[in-house]
């Protein structure tokens, strides 16, 4: 075998003294290495749009930090514009998404038919929340969207979703395509009013991240933020007497957004606040008492935020 002279000229004491540094320093780059590449990965994830930071984006921190004791299973407090996460309690377990499935139904269904359009009631439903619609009834777009998020008319759901081109399947597939599209890797969506508990699924970081663009659509936020609302349908015969279930609504500037229960999710809830000109996102899921938990969540970020501006 051939040797190279190189080699011989090394002591052997020096090899032995140096190759084990030379080993550390390699593993410490491969590890810095792989800690920049995740670092980007991440950045560029939350970052995509259409959850781009806007430049103008002020970064939040808690004044002063406290853990609350809350009955949730899963909860996250989200600054909707930075997306900064100021709280969370296990904010990537999956849970059954209950009525919160709606936020994406209503935010499918924005995206293609206008406040003005008739609808018509393909089959009447009775499972769980509903306001009674009958089959062939005709209703505005935008009072089955009152209809849906306030009382949480599971009929309303149904009936929007069968009024998009290609029915119900159709609407599903454009729901979990927008999941995809919005880079919320732990959501999934088998029916527009959420009733399915093992098809439909999210976390509270996906919840909250929905939410924070939810808000930005004048039209949703003006719906989520009202309490009463009288609606009738085209002929002005059937007359509907809605009450949000969201008995937070209008406390401490909450302003939204939506309830959820089934009885595998347990209580849901999902708050938008103003706190001073900012909106931040307040999820509780899994929860016993979530208006008791969402206050408490509420407390923590009370008159407890400072903004840092970050300059490229």
């Amino acid at each position: 075998m051939k040797n190279f002279g190189f080699v011989k000229k090394i002591p052997k004491a020096v090899i032995l003294v140096y190759l084990p540094l030379f080993l550390f320093i390699a593993t410490l780059t491969i590890f810095a290495s792989n800690k920049l590449i995740n670092f980007w990965v991440l950045n560029n994830k939350l970052n995509d749009i259409p959850f781009k930071v806007s430049a103008e984006a002020k970064f939040p921190i808690l004044k002063t930090s406290f853990v609350p004791q809350i009955s949730a299973k899963g909860a996250i407090i989200m600054d909707a514009d930075s997306k900064v996460v100021l709280y969370s309690k296990n904010p990537d377990l999956r849970f059954s998404t209950a009525s919160t499935a709606k936020i994406m139904t209503a935010i499918t269904a924005l995206a293609f038919f206008k406040p003005g359009d008739i609808l018509t009631v393909r089959e009447a439903s009775s499972e769980g929340s509903f306001i009674g619609l009958q089959q062939g009834e005709k209703m505005t777009f935008e009072n089955l969207l009152y209809a849906m998020l306030l009382p949480s008319a599971n009929d309303a759901a149904l009936a929007i979703s069968q009024n998009y081109p290609g029915g119900e399947t159709a609407f599903m597939a454009k729901m979990n395509e927008n999941a995809k599209l919005f880079k919320l890797f732990n959501t999934h969506y088998e029916d527009p009013a959420g009733l399915e508990d093992p098809g439909d699924y999210t976390t509270p970081f996906d919840l909250a991240r929905l939410a924070s663009f939810a808000v930005k659509n004048e039209e949703f936020k003006k719906i989520v933020a009202t309490k009463e609302k009288i609606i009738t349908d085209v002929s002005g015969y059937n007359v509907y007497d809605l009450k949000n279930l969201n008995i937070l609504l209008g406390v401490d500037g909450v302003d939204g957004v939506k309830t959820g229960y089934t009885q595998e999710a347990g209580e849901v809830l999902v708050t938008s606040v103003d706190e001073k000109g900012k909106t931040i996102i307040i999820v509780v899921m899994g929860s016993k008492d979530r208006f008791a938990d969402t206050e408490k969540l509420l407390d923590l970020v009370s008159n407890n935020l400072t903004y840092l501006s970050i300059h490229p």
